[in-house]
C-alpha cells in the first residue's frame, strides 16, 4: 500500500511538472515578445468593448447596421493610407472620421422615418464601400493592403496603437456607463422614452457614434470583414444566458475577452490569422452555449412531463 501510494504521488508530481512546463511553453512563451504582448492586450480590449456594444446591436436588431458601418470606414482608411504613402499611422483617424460621418449620415436619413433604416444602411454602405475599394485599387499592390484592412493585422499593433485602443475603449465604456439607463430605455421601451421626454434621437445617434468608434478600434484586430461577428456572436451567446441587459452585457464582455485570448493563442500555435481565429473561437463558444441551453430546456420539459406520473 505504501509503495502504491508512493508511486501515485510520484506520478502526480511528474504530471504537475509537465503541466507547468507546458503552461510556460504554451501560455507564457508568446508573451516574451513585446509585439505579441501588445497584440494580446489590444485583442482583450477589443473583445470587451465589442461585447458591451454588441449587446445593443443584438437587442436592437442592428446586426446589418454593424456590418454596414464596418465596411463604410473603408474610404477613410484608404484616404489616410494614400496620404501617408503606405504608412499605417493615420489609418485609425481616417477610419474614425469616415465611421462617424457614415453613422450620422444613416441617422440623418432615417430621422423622420421617411426612409426605412435598412434602405438607408444599404445606400450608405454600398456607396462608401465602393468608394473605398475604388480608392484602394489606385494603390500599387493594393491586393495585399486590402487584405490587411479586410481581415486585420494584429501583429502590426504599435505602442501608440495600443494607447489609442485603450483610450477610446475607455471612452466608449465610460459613455455607456454614464448613459446606461437612457440607452436601456430607448432600446426596450420607446414609449416610455417619449413619456419621460428623453432626447431619444440624440441618444440613438450617440449610440451609432459609439458603435463606429468600436469598429474603428477593432480594425487591426479582426479587420472590416469580420468585425460584425465580434459584435454579434458574444452578445448572441450572452442573450441566450440572460434576458436582463446588465448581466447580458457583462457576460458578453467576458465571452468577447475569452474569445480574444483563446483565439490569440490558437493563432500563435496553429500559425493561422488572428482575426479569423478569434471569430471562430467566439462561434464555438456560442455553439457551446446554444447546445447547453437547448439541453437544459429539453431536460426541464422532460421533468415537467414526468412529474405528474411520479405523483400518481
Amino acid at each position: 500500500m505504501i509503495l502504491a501510494n508512493s508511486g501515485l504521488w510520484d506520478a502526480l508530481e511528474w504530471g504537475w511538472v509537465v503541466l507547468l512546463r507546458n503552461f510556460e511553453m504554451l501560455v507564457l512563451q508568446p508573451l516574451d515578445y513585446p509585439l505579441l504582448a501588445r497584440s494580446l492586450q489590444a485583442a482583450i480590449i477589443v473583445g470587451i468593448i465589442s461585447g458591451v456594444l454588441g449587446t445593443f446591436v443584438v437587442v436592437r436588431g442592428m446586426a446589418f447596421f454593424g456590418d454596414a458601418l464596418a465596411h463604410a470606414i473603408l474610404p477613410g482608411v484608404a484616404f489616410m493610407y494614400q496620404r501617408s504613402s503606405g504608412k499605417t499611422d493615420g489609418l485609425f483617424w481616417g477610419g474614425l472620421i469616415a465611421g462617424i460621418l457614415s453613422a450620422l449620415g444613416i441617422g440623418f436619413l432615417t430621422r423622420h422615418e421617411k426612409i426605412k433604416e435598412d434602405t438607408a444602411i444599404g445606400v450608405v454602405f454600398s456607396a462608401m464601400f465602393a468608394l473605398g475599394v475604388a480608392m484602394i485599387s489606385r494603390i500599387d499592390n493594393y491586393a495585399g493592403d486590402l487584405s490587411h484592412i479586410l481581415f486585420g493585422q494584429i501583429l502590426g499593433v504599435s505602442q501608440d496603437d495600443l494607447r489609442l485602443t485603450f483610450i477610446f475603449g475607455l471612452v466608449v465604456l465610460a459613455v455607456v456607463a454614464l448613459f446606461y439607463k437612457e440607452f436601456m430605455i430607448i432600446s426596450f421601451d420607446p414609449i416610455l422614452a417619449r413619456t419621460l421626454r428623453l432626447p431619444a434621437e440624440a441618444f440613438r445617434l450617440l449610440l451609432l457614434v459609439l458603435l463606429a468608434i468600436t469598429i474603428v478600434v477593432s480594425l487591426q484586430t479582426v479587420g472590416v470583414a469580420l468585425m460584425v461577428a465580434l459584435l454579434v456572436t458574444p452578445a448572441a451567446a450572452a442573450h441566450l444566458m440572460s434576458r436582463r441587459l446588465l448581466p447580458m452585457m457583462m457576460i458578453s464582455a467576458v465571452i468577447g475577452a475569452a474569445s480574444s485570448i483563446i483565439g490569440f493563442y490558437v493563432s500563435y500555435h496553429a500559425d493561422i490569422a488572428t482575426g479569423p481565429a478569434i471569430v471562430l473561437t467566439a462561434t464555438l463558444l456560442f455553439l457551446f452555449v446554444f447546445v447547453e441551453q437547448q439541453a437544459k430546456t429539453l431536460a426541464n420539459q422532460t421533468l415537467l412531463r414526468l412529474r405528474p406520473t411520479s405523483a400518481d
